[in-house]
């Protein structure tokens, strides 16, 4: 690249984005593009204004942290969550679920990726169907590679006599071959019947 083009390169891309990606960074992010064998996240970049649209910032998924790593396992697990409790569920168990059983699922999905290599952990990743109506099934961390369930996250419906309907959070692992109930937590719905889920 000519010297007058990459100057005039470099100061485009610090006015579009008001700094907030260096023009190194988006050197180096047209040429990871270039190597097409790794895996790649993208994060998009807060819109300062309006009527300039900043790119998407590319990040290679193998430079990524351990921590990064789990950081996007865990917002995926949540959002997949959010979607099996519907536009009915989730506004009344919202707050409790944040409060009671999100740290816990986090916290089971880091004690077993602390069992993987770094480099294994990268191909861990969180199912995207949610089971409806009645299922249980809420996401799944699966072994990208062998496509192996690792832990399975469901939701069960309770209704205990005179108890009104709970919602009893719990996961599986294939540590004890999908067997034994990991406690989560439960969250009381009421006495009439909820919704399926997804609705």
């Amino acid at each position: 690249m000519n010297k007058w083009i990459r100057k005039t390169f470099v100061v485009m891309v610090s006015v579009l984005t008001f700094g907030l990606i260096t023009p190194s960074q988006f050197i180096n992010n047209v040429n990871a593009e270039k190597n097409s064998n790794s895996d790649i996240v993208e994060t998009n970049l807060p819109l300062m204004n309006n009527s300039v649209v900043l790119p998407t910032v590319r990040f290679e998924k193998s430079q990524l942290s351990k921590q990064s790593l789990l950081d996007e396992l865990i917002k995926q697990a949540e959002e997949q969550t959010y979607k099996k409790f519907g536009s009915k569920i989730k506004p009344a168990i919202e707050d409790e679920f944040r409060e009671i059983i999100l740290p816990k699922i986090e916290k089971a999905i880091e004690e077993t990726a602390s069992n993987f290599p770094e480099e294994d952990l990268r191909n861990l990743a969180i199912t995207e169907s949610p089971g409806s109506g009645y299922s249980e099934k809420i996401f799944h961390v699966k072994n990208q590679l062998t496509n192996e369930n690792i832990l399975l996250f469901h939701v069960r419906r309770d209704n205990p006599p005179l108890a009104g309907y709970w919602f009893n959070f719990h996961y599986h692992t294939k540590y004890d071959e999908y067997q034994v109930h990991h406690e989560l937590g439960s969250i009381y719905w009421a006495k009439n019947t909820p919704p399926k889920w997804m609705s």
